[in-house]
């Protein structure tokens, strides 16, 4: 399964081979529970469960991430929470927090404004010796773009968005639920790493993690 990073507010034919790519399941704070004790530099999609619960209060989240990577402002926002729930604020989610986030996941949350980013359905390449099609649909209508680069892509989390590095191709601006988008001028026989960003019209978005494509000769 791939998974990917969810992240809310942040910001407004040549077909020879064909690689597929397991879809994402969808996040929702109402029912994921967690699992396992969470901490700094941790990363999967539990960390992305536990930030999307964070995030429906923005006195304890302001930033809002959900990244799926457990960094210095998740812990912020657990050592906040923490001292909201009477528990020792140490940034880490441990035996005495996890009981009481997943009683309150359990609980649902509900807000009056749409903070659900996009989830991903049917990526798909499709390839030849020097271009491929990154095609993929999301639950609702999005903005999409392709970040891909010969060299593993690198992920930073900042206040209020991710960056992504490698070389960027965006598909229309209009919203679609269906996205297609070319990568040209590509070199023969390469591994490629790329990842897929979906925007939706409240401007929660969407990052897959970095899979890999191969051209063909």
């Amino acid at each position: 399964m791939t998974n990917s990073i969810r992240f809310s507010k942040v910001f407004g034919g040549m077909i020879a081979a064909t690689v597929i790519v397991a879809t994402c399941s969808p996040l929702l704070a109402s029912a994921a529970t967690l699992t396992r004790q969470l901490q700094q530099g941790m990363s999967g999609s539990d960390v992305s469960s536990l930030q999307t619960f964070l995030a429906v209060d923005p006195t304890i989240y302001p930033q809002g991430l959900v990244t799926g990577y457990f960094g210095t402002l998740t812990t912020s926002a657990v050592s906040n929470f923490q001292v909201r729930n009477n528990l020792p604020s140490v940034g880490r989610v441990g035996p005495a927090t996890l009981l009481v986030i997943n009683t309150q996941m359990a609980g649902g949350v509900s807000t009056g404004t749409d903070i659900d980013a996009p989830t991903f359905a049917a990526i798909n390449a499709n390839l030849s010796s020097n271009s491929a099609i990154v095609s993929w649909t999301n639950n609702e209508p999005t903005r999409g773009a392709v970040f891909y680069s010969t060299s593993p892509l690198v992920l930073g989390e900042h206040a209020y968005t991710v960056d992504v590095s490698g070389t960027t191709a965006m598909a229309d601006a209009n919203l679609h639920s269906t996205q297609s988008v070319a990568l040209t001028g590509l070199s023969a026989n390469t591994t490629y790493y790329y990842s897929i960003k979906s925007v939706d019209a409240s401007g929660n978005v969407s990052i897959t993690w970095p899979a890999t494509f191969q051209t063909t000769n």
